[in-house]
């Protein structure tokens, strides 16, 4: 397998706009990053992704561009992002940013244009489609609820948007499209930065005619999904952006991807493809979602997150590349998601850290994580500022069957604004975060779990972090060995293998709140052994041929043959 620096690199992602505000607006800021990058070079963090920080009116938190070569007021200015980059390169950081070229805003001059008239040069920059019968041009669905088309009462045409009808798609059939998107992945790299991820980067071919869709996909995804994830030609568009790009510099890349399933991800990761380094697949965060999906709540089954994890170790495996993650901005806390953020707070976190840092892949950290922050319940919906969840309250409040209560289980456990609490810094005003008033609320317990705390206490989350980062950087195997997952029937307990040549890990994960029993199956032979890591006071002489694992308790091995 080729060694690269993006394999061995953990990633931090930053959402600007709740890490740290220096100006007392209550937004972050970059400024704001630039004052913690110590902070996140003390945790041993190699390669900062950030969130959009570009022009936006801000209808879906800068996911919506207006400029993709200016950056958003609320964040300061260009002057401020060449410092951010600047200081990041010499603490030995890495910067990863953003990329948004499905949809820009419906303020973007290019869309401005282009609604403008119906002969207009940038018209075909968009799709735009007449009605049928005083009806939209199709049945497809937007992932923020509702209809994918917005009706334009000057033209008299429909517009495509597969997200809020701020965030118009663009056409990349058009070749003048993807030429302007490749001139501003330059403008940024020219500056410096290490990379870029992907927002929704296969969504951007859709299947000409765009037909009407079918109402379910693998009872996960909204009518239409079908005819755009994944469209006929994803990978010419990936490859040519390769060859146009991103094969000049010398860079990480890594695709958001709904959607996408392993050999699917062979195609877009494989290392003689010329397409990304990896994606970020949502499988393992689809198990929880019943067949109406994503607010529709169901119990995880653990045999099936164990079946998933281990199919894409395995299926990538001397293929292409994994990126592991448990949470980011659009996803809950993981800890209040797959472990225990009450009793087991301290301990999960521990285990679910652990569980992910030693599988083979590249690992990304969302901001907060470190230190165990949790899922929020707001008490009122107007609490709540993300489009998502605003669109789906209205729509569910007004059916029949749903009521206030009902739907606000949801958002507390899947709403996207778990995530966008501000990070919670100390045990202050607002957790540290602003002096002014935050944007949105900042969770309630940030006077029991924030940075200043654990940095002074060496048994916190952020140390277990930060010790697992330093094992990562000391052993190879961590990064390039095989998985093997053992006892595969257990109910309770995930452990699996890695092996590099003659080295070998033995990682034991007990995902319940129960003690747990372990038998080391007995081919697993070795003649001695190092406990690496563990979340409990453990004797490291003790025999692991049989052991009694505690409520979600995590040990990692090292065997000698």
């Amino acid at each position: 397998m080729e060694k690269s620096w993006w394999k061995e690199s953990v990633v931090y992602q930053i959402y600007p706009r709740s890490f740290n505000d220096s100006n007392g607006d209550g937004i972050g800021d970059l400024k704001g990053i630039t004052n913690k990058l110590d902070y996140l070079k003390e945790l041993g963090i190699d390669v900062i992704w950030l969130s959009p920080v570009y022009q936006s009116p801000n209808d879906d938190n800068g996911y919506d561009i207006s400029d993709y070569r200016a950056i958003m007021d609320e964040f300061g200015t260009m002057a401020d992002f060449d410092e951010l980059l600047s200081e990041m390169h010499q603490r030995g950081m890495k910067l990863m940013m953003d990329l948004v070229v499905n949809h820009t805003s419906d303020e973007h001059e290019w869309f401005k244009q282009a609604r403008s008239s119906k002969d207009n040069p940038y018209r075909d920059y968009y799709y735009w489609r007449p009605g049928k019968n005083g009806q939209e041009p199709n049945n497809w669905e937007s992932v923020f609820s509702g209809s994918a088309w917005e009706y334009d009462e000057k033209t008299e045409e429909y517009y495509l948007h597969l997200f809020s009808k701020k965030q118009p798609d663009l056409n990349w059939e058009n070749r003048k499209v993807r030429e302007e998107v490749y001139e501003t992945m330059k403008f940024w790299l020219d500056k410096g930065i290490d990379g870029f991820r992907m927002d929704v980067i296969n969504f951007i071919s859709k299947v000409p005619g765009l037909p009407n869709g079918e109402k379910i996909l693998g009872k996960k995804y909204v009518s239409g999904a079908n005819f755009y994830m994944n469209g006929p030609k994803i990978h010419e568009y990936l490859q040519e952006m390769n060859q146009e790009v991103l094969a000049k510099y010398d860079i990480m890349t890594v695709g958001e991807m709904p959607g996408v399933d392993v050999e699917m991800a062979k195609q877009y990761t494989g290392e003689n493809r010329n397409e990304l380094n990896m994606v970020f697949q949502f499988e393992h965060v689809d198990l929880d979602s019943g067949p109406k999906g994503k607010w529709d709540l169901k119990d995880l089954n653990f045999h099936d997150f164990k079946a998933s994890f281990t199919k894409w170790q395995k299926g990538l495996e001397g293929v292409g590349w994994n990126s592991l993650y448990l949470n980011n901005h659009d996803q809950p806390r993981m800890v209040s998601r797959f472990g225990d953020d009450k009793e087991y707070w301290k301990e999960s976190a521990k285990m679910l850290a652990t569980f992910l840092h030693f599988l083979q892949g590249t690992p990304y950290i969302y901001q907060g994580e470190e230190l165990g922050m949790t899922n929020v319940r707001f008490d009122s919906i107007d609490d709540y500022k993300d489009i998502e969840i605003l669109n789906m309250y209205k729509e569910k409040i007004g059916e029949s069957d749903s009521d206030h209560q009902q739907i606000m289980e949801s958002i507390y456990v899947k709403g996207r604004d778990n995530a966008r609490t501000p990070m919670q810094w100390n045990d202050e005003n607002h957790g540290g975060f602003t002096s002014g008033t935050p944007w949105i609320k900042v969770n309630p317990n940030y006077k029991e779990i924030n940075a200043k705390q654990q940095l002074t206490d060496e048994d916190s989350i952020f140390h277990y972090y930060k010790k697992l980062i330093q094992l990562r950087k000391q052993h190879d195997i961590i990064v390039y060995g095989t998985y093997d997952l053992i006892l595969p029937d257990h109910n309770e307990i995930f452990a699996y293998t890695r092996t590099l040549g003659e080295e070998k890990l033995l990682i034991i994960l007990n995902f319940s709140k129960e003690n747990s029993f372990f038998e080391l199956p007995k081919e697993i032979q070795f003649s001695n052994k190092e406990l690496l890591i563990s979340n409990y006071e453990v004797n490291p002489t003790d025999s692991i041929e049989k052991i009694t694992l505690l409520p979600f308790e995590a040990r990692v091995y090292k065997l000698f043959i």
